[in-house]
């Protein structure tokens, strides 16, 4: 079995070579979200998505070839938002779960609000209905037992 040094090394290889037999139209076709679709290159030279977060070399030769096939045209140009959260981690939200829960049960108890106002109205007819019924009755002298 190889080391991670070596699998890091064929991985790198692998990409050169794939690289070299591919046009900007076989480019074009995997793009995603402005860059390079890590999955389809990871089917491309055979190895797994993890292997561009966890072999520098390898993320830097993609990101080269995004660089280059950007000043081509083929890509489109970074933005100046994406220029500057380059290089700067992504900021983890402890609260995000907690505000997406939120979300649902509050989407959730507006619907069964509006469905207690409509049962509400409803009934508030039926009751003023039958109230009318029944004074009638009291005075014509129909009491009910």
């Amino acid at each position: 079995m190889a080391s991670g040094q070596q699998t890091a090394q064929q991985s790198l290889k692998a990409f050169e070579v794939w690289k070299a037999t591919q046009t900007d139209d076989d480019f074009k076709q995997i793009v995603y979200r402005g860059q390079l679709s890590r999955t389809e290159v990871a089917k491309g030279i055979g190895c797994g998505t993890s292997a561009f977060r966890q072999n520098p070399a390898l993320k830097n030769a993609v990101k080269a070839l995004e660089d280059s096939l950007r000043d081509k045209g083929v890509l489109p140009p970074l933005t100046e938002s994406a220029k500057k959260a380059a290089d700067k981690p992504k900021l983890y939200d402890t609260t995000a779960n907690r505000r997406m829960l939120d979300v649902r049960r509050l989407s959730s108890l507006e619907t069964e609000n509006i469905e207690l106002k409509a049962k509400v109205k409803e009934l508030e007819g039926k009751l003023e209905r039958f109230g009318e019924l029944s004074e009638t009755l009291s005075d014509m002298g129909f009491m009910p037992r």
